[in-house]
């Protein structure tokens, strides 16, 4: 049977190349015939088998397009509101104080933060010297973290003064340091249980050391004593456990653009000045285009939709969604470009820290996994760290490890929007839970109808999905803070 089909095969082969060559003899004697023929078999420009790849024509167009969308609605604004732009008020925002305000109590909440840090350096001494056994200490590290991530909770429902961005600012940085800390315990839990194991084998009689070598091959032994000197001075220049349990190394962590804890970061051996100076007008500049964006583009589509969204009137809301997702856009990718190629290589050039790898190319993401694995890798690394692989080792599936990753992201991303508007919703943890659901729909489409219609469904997610989550949570605050008689009012205007 198996001849049979080797026969096939190779009459299927030899027919392939004998039709190869009628065509091309076909070819040779068309192209001697008197008419000059021009035409051959070939397939249009855009059609999928065309293999034609080159678009960049298009995202020209693309981009100019949307420029002027983007300058319409900021001419449209501008005749409507005039300049909106006031820097002045942007300081006022930060710390919580208007023009006869004396109390600064996000600038307070910042400055407190030092506590916790400190807090968890002690602990962590005194688990290295076995003052304190395991379980006291992670007694100690839980209920601090536990505060760490509630304390701006309550502060800032409680206490009033706090501006919206001083807020916004005070949560983002207690997120950070509550991942930061998570990371610094168990890196050092991961040290001292290699102590403790290590301490283990040295009372263990060892089969074989250096000193029993053979001394028949000098030569052997001397290569076998070099590379033991190599690596013991090696590890001489490297930090040590308990060696790294010092202020100067532990601020240096939270300073570094890394969520992920190490004894000994890969470090540059000068500063760019160059680099750096560009780095710093970037962040300057950008900075304050992103919140010319805000106070100029977004602000007056986010009030102008507030009626709309109320009366469940679809087809103005959609209209009013869709004038808020082309500067809401625009902020999140200047946002983008800020934060991760200017502020962490600002802050990667001044430390020395030597790992730039902060994003990968998520604009070619052809599924939501792929979207989230890539644009944000300082978080995505400490989650697999941190998260996901703990899970695996502890017997959990990747499907409920994975579950969990997104839960702890969900939780975060809820936490940054409700505390700081004081309004308890569940929009942005349901929008982040939903990229489960959405990622099966991506590889869905991506599966069916190629990678670039995967593609789209990423994009439309981002350009459409932020802009919903912002008119829906400023609803819910004019609702929860001004109650419905302002909603009337609106509406009379």
């Amino acid at each position: 049977m198996s001849g049979e089909q080797e026969g096939v095969r190779c009459r299927r082969a030899q027919s392939v190349t004998r039709a190869e060559e009628i065509q091309a003899v076909e070819q040779k004697i068309r192209k001697s015939q008197p008419d000059k023929p021009i035409h051959k078999p070939r397939d249009s420009l855009l059609s999928w088998t065309s293999g034609f790849e080159n678009f960049t024509g298009f995202v020209n167009w693309a981009f100019l397009l949307l420029s002027m969308g983007g300058l319409r609605l900021l001419l449209e604004n501008f005749i409507k509101y005039g300049i909106r732009v006031d820097p002045v008020q942007w300081f006022y925002m930060l710390t919580g104080q208007d023009e006869q305000g004396s109390e600064h109590p996000s600038i307070i909440l910042i400055l407190y933060s030092v506590v916790p840090v400190i807090f968890c350096l002690l602990t962590e001494k005194a688990l290295s010297v076995e003052i304190i056994n395991r379980g006291v200490g992670m007694t100690m590290h839980v209920v601090n973290l536990l505060v760490l991530i509630f304390l701006p909770m309550v502060m800032i429902h409680y206490k009033d003064g706090f501006s919206l961005i001083g807020a916004s600012t005070v949560t983002t940085l207690y997120s950070v340091l509550f991942l930061k800390l998570w990371s610094y315990i168990q890196v050092n839990l991961w040290c001292r249980d290699a102590r403790q194991n290590a301490r283990n084998k040295s009372l263990r009689r060892q089969s074989l050391s250096y000193n029993n070598l053979p001394k028949d091959d000098n030569t052997k032994s001397l290569h076998h004593k070099d590379s033991k000197d190599d690596l013991s001075n090696t590890e001489k220049l490297l930090v040590q456990y308990p060696d790294n349990l010092v202020l100067k190394d532990l601020f240096y962590f939270l300073c570094a653009p890394t969520l992920c804890y190490e004894l000994n970061f890969p470090r540059t051996d000068r500063i760019r000045k160059r680099f750096l100076l560009k780095r710093i007008f970037e962040v300057l500049a950008g900075t304050q285009l992103i919140l010319c964006i805000f106070q100029q583009y977004m602000i007056p589509s986010v009030k102008n939709s507030l009626i709309p969204f109320s009366n469940m009137d679809v087809t103005l809301a959609s209209e009013r969604l869709l004038k808020l997702a082309i500067p809401n856009h625009l902020a999140w990718l200047c946002m983008f470009y800020i934060m991760f190629n200017s502020w962490l290589n600002l802050l990667g050039e001044v430390l020395h820290f030597a790992d730039r790898n902060f994003y990968g190319d998520w604009w070619n993401a052809n599924n939501i996994d792929t979207f989230w694995r890539t644009w944000n890798l300082p978080v995505h690394r400490w989650a697999l760290r941190h998260l996901y692989f703990p899970l695996v080792d502890m017997g959990y599936g990747k499907n409920v490890a994975g579950t969990t990753v997104f839960f702890i992201s969900a939780f975060f991303h809820e936490y940054m929007v409700s505390i700081p508007l004081k309004t308890y919703k569940i929009w942005a943890f349901m929008g982040m839970m939903g990229q489960i659901p959405l990622s099966h729909f991506s590889k869905f489409m991506e599966r069916n109808y190629g990678p670039r219609m995967g593609n789209i469904v990423v994009w439309a997610s981002l350009i459409i999905g932020q802009p919903m989550c912002i008119m829906m949570y400023y609803h819910d605050y004019v609702i929860t803070h001004y109650g419905q008689s302002l909603l009337e009012d609106y509406g009379h205007v």
